[in-house]
């Protein structure tokens, strides 16, 4: 049985699609809410096959105020030292960021929210998750911060004319600024002061939702789906 752990870092941003779609794969999954019962040790993340990192309101060093990112910070460490395949969303494609020597600015350019358009890069279509994906689809996105600069080694897999890093690779890790596992149930939840405060109009984007929902679900799952592809290729034998 492929064995998945999944970090949830806030209450408001959990495993959304996810959760279905590892459950008709047939993948075991354990969720650790990183504020209720931390992370698990380095150790311990040998007995899973893969990683997921899901997104939330902090900075990737904000461990004042999310002091379990630090643990999780030496998981992503101890992914790349083992080459485990690793998804980090948002927050979590941030700390893979930093973690390689990459930076991550808090309120820094436009923020994004809603469905967006994203454009792959050339050489996603060379890409192990990325290369099923059309060269440009629209994901949901809800962020004010973001990475500003990656190390050599990162791959560039796509941009948005907001906000140039949207996904990366590294080794067998990927990091995405928007949120494949979401959909606009989340932008139901929304506070309409908020997003007006940043610019935005709650029922402008609950329209643009309805727009390009269904056609971003499709791209998200296969996306979601080579991921999963790449955790069971390298499965370890006896968790097979």
């Amino acid at each position: 049985m492929t064995r998945i752990l999944v970090i949830v870092n806030d209450v408001d941003s959990h495993l959304g699609n996810f959760a279905n779609w590892m459950i008709r794969a047939g993948v075991e999954f354990d969720v650790r809410i990183g504020s209720v019962s931390g992370v698990p040790t380095k150790a311990e993340l040998t007995a899973y096959d893969g990683l997921i990192l899901l997104g939330g309101g902090y900075m990737p060093d904000e461990t004042d105020r999310a002091p379990w990112l630090a643990g999780e910070a030496d998981l992503v460490r101890r992914g790349l030292d083992t080459d485990l395949p690793m998804l980090g969303v948002c927050l979590g494609g941030q700390l893979i960021a930093q973690v390689i020597g990459g930076e991550v600015r808090a309120r820094t350019g436009t923020p994004e929210k809603g469905y967006t358009w994203i454009d792959l890069t050339e050489a996603a279509a060379e890409d192990p998750v990325f290369a099923g994906v059309a060269p440009r689809s629209a994901f949901l996105e809800s962020h004010v911060d973001r990475i500003v600069d990656l190390p050599a080694e990162a791959v560039l897999l796509a941009t948005s004319p907001a906000c140039r890093f949207q996904a990366f690779r590294v080794g067998r890790a990927w990091g995405t600024q928007f949120h494949p596992e979401a959909s606009s149930d989340n932008i139901s939840r929304w506070d309409p002061e908020n997003l007006a405060e940043l610019g935005f109009n709650k029922e402008v984007l609950l329209r643009e939702a309805s727009e390009r929902e269904a056609d971003s679900l499709g791209e998200a799952q296969t996306l979601f789906s080579a991921f999963l592809a790449v955790v069971r290729e390298g499965q370890r034998p006896e968790r097979s």
